[in-house]
Parts: C-alpha cells; structure tokens; sequence
C-alpha cells in the first residue's frame, strides 16, 4: 500500500513541476501545437507584409466602385414606396451618398463640435422610415416610446439610456447620429447595418418621440386647443338637500 502511495505521490509530484514549473520560460521555437492557433494560420493581416503578394503588402486596394459599409451604391440610392415610386425619401438618399468628405451628414459635426440638424427636409415619409428603422433596430432596448424599456432588458440588460430624460434631450442630433453610428458605452455602434439616411431618419424619428412624450398644451395648435379641457379643475359635489 505504501509503494502505491507513494509512487503516485511521485508521479503526481512529477506533472505539477512539469507544469508550473516551466511556465514563464521564454524560447525562441515555435510551440508545439497538436491544432493550430488561429492566430498563426494562414491568412492576410491588416498592416502585417505578406508573402502571397507580389508585392508583399497585405493591404491591398479598395475594388474600384466599392462603397463603405452604411452608404448606399449610386445605383440603388433611392428607396420605392409601395407603388413603386421613388419618393419615400424625396432627395434624401441621393444627398448623402458617400462622398469622401467628412461633412456634417457623414459625420454629425460641423469642423470639431457635433452640429444639430438633419440634413434634408424631414417630411411624413422622412418619420415613418425612421419609425420603421427604430422599431427594428432601437425598440428591442429602448423600448417603443424610448424609455429604456425594451424587451431586451427583461432578459438581464442594464444600462440602456432612457431616450426621454432631459440629458438626451438636450444632446445634439449630430451626437446622437453618432451614436447611431458608432456606439456609446456599452451600446455596439450600428453603421454596418444602417444606412447614412436612415441614421438620419432614427435620428428625426426620436425628436418626434421625445416631443410625443413631453408635450405641454402650448404644442396644440390655436384651432384645437379650446377643445381641451384642463383636467385638474376641482370637483364639485352638490350639497345634501335637507328633509
């Protein structure tokens, strides 16, 4: 029992010097890998030469007429509405193709400060592509009146911003565009899916959502507003009548 015992303690004595022993031991041979680490498979690396071109660069140029993620192409920048026009967005596509610039309806600034303003006319057509856009996109965790109330978070989600508190309303459009965009904090930046307009149309479509939520009877117009009644005017009762 004892030469059991302690040949296993010596062998167990063994595997954990073998282990922790030679850790942080420093060697210019590659390592012995049963499968390959992704790392040092063969593929191109940005920034990083490479033998398969002739030129040895791995980078290589863009294809001529590529159009960056969130752009749309020239041939297909106008959106059809259900019969088949192009009017959806009136010119709004067509203005904010990719141009190469680093302008405001690319970038939300306006030199190094974000601007405030969508760049094209926002009409009907403008807010409900942006509804839509929001629904699909936004809703799942803001929610579909934007108070951080989305489904997502009935699965465990913190931190989704209430797109009606005043500090969001306040923020500019070029910010929250960026947003949009980029990201912030813990919220992934959706460029790659959402187009620049579309971005834009968000964008108009949370202002009317934020207005919605805040509004204040000076927002009804003059001809409707005598139609309201003030619903904190005290209640009376009539008073017992006597036998």
């Amino acid at each position: 029992m004892v030469r059991y015992f302690s040949i296993i303690l010596t062998l167990l004595v063994v595997l954990i010097v073998s282990i922790a022993g030679l850790r942080g031991c420093k060697t210019k041979r590659p390592p012995i890998e049963i499968f390959p680490d992704m790392v040092r498979q063969d593929k191109v690396k940005s920034q990083v030469p490479s033998d398969f071109f002739a030129d040895g660069r791995g980078n290589r140029q863009p294809v001529v007429g590529t159009v960056p993620l969130g752009y749309a192409a020239p041939s297909s920048s106008k959106m059809s509405s259900a019969d088949g026009s192009d009017s959806v967005m009136g010119g709004a596509y067509n203005a904010v193709i990719f141009s190469g610039s680093e302008g405001y309806a690319d970038t939300g600034k306006v030199g190094t400060n974000w601007g405030t303003g969508i760049p094209f006319p926002v009409t009907k057509e403008t807010l409900e592509r942006g509804h839509d856009r929001y629904e699909i996109q936004c809703a799942v965790c803001h929610g579909s009146t934007g108070t951080g109330n989305g489904i997502a978070t009935k699965y465990g989600l913190v931190g989704v911003a209430n797109l009606q508190q005043q500090r969001l309303r306040d923020m500019t459009d070029g910010e929250i565009y960026n947003t949009v965009a980029n990201g912030k904090n813990t919220m992934l930046g959706y460029g790659g899916v959402i187009q620049v307009p579309d971005r834009w149309a968000i964008v108009a479509y949370v202002r009317a959502l934020q207005r919605s939520q805040n509004a204040t009877l000076n927002d009804v117009p003059d001809a409707e507003r005598a139609s309201f009644q003030p619903t904190n005017a005290p209640v009376t009762t009539p008073a017992p009548s006597k036998p």
